[in-house]
């Protein structure tokens, strides 16, 4: 069974932990191994989280598969008018393929749903293979950017909308 589960400040290392094992996987193959510490150093510090969860608008979910950690989605509301930004939703590589990325995004939709918001926007890696998976849940393309992260590396994504 996949449950959802409100990540807090407790849940920071847990996180961590999973985006560790998650990025390391996933993007072995796209990224150098430099630039993924980088990125995880900047974007999964304990403060760079803890700042996210003092927001108002934007959560972290632990996904749990039979109440066993498998990953996490964290997204903020209203981060444009009438748009919710998926910023993040990774798996750890023994649950992927089981359909935990398709219930993370109708759980984020549901979400959504609740809001004013009529529109989910995320960015994925030109070489990341789930944008297939985004787009067979009705994300459409609407962008392409490189964008300079610091430390001269850069992120080549693909952005992606869905609109209710």
């Amino acid at each position: 069974m996949v449950t959802f589960k409100k990540a807090g400040e407790k849940d920071i290392p847990l996180i961590q932990n999973l985006a560790e094992k998650s990025w390391k996987s996933a993007y072995s193959k796209i990224l150098s191994k430099d630039q993924i510490e980088y990125m995880l150093t900047e974007m999964y510090s304990q403060k760079e989280i803890s700042n996210h969860l003092k927001n108002p608008n934007y959560f972290y979910y632990l996904i749990l598969q039979d109440e066993v950690p498998a990953g996490f989605i964290g997204f903020e509301f209203h981060y444009e008018k009438d748009t919710t930004k998926l910023h993040r939703i990774y798996l750890l590589e023994e649950f992927k393929g089981k359909g935990l990325g398709k219930k993370g995004l109708k759980f984020l939709k549901e979400k959504v749903s609740e809001t004013s918001d009529h529109r989910i926007i995320l960015n994925v890696n030109k070489d990341n293979p789930a944008k297939a998976m985004y787009e067979s849940q009705g994300f459409r393309v609407f962008h392409e950017e490189v964008f300079d992260i610091g430390n001269g590396y850069v992120m080549d994504d693909y952005l992606l909308e869905f609109k209710f």
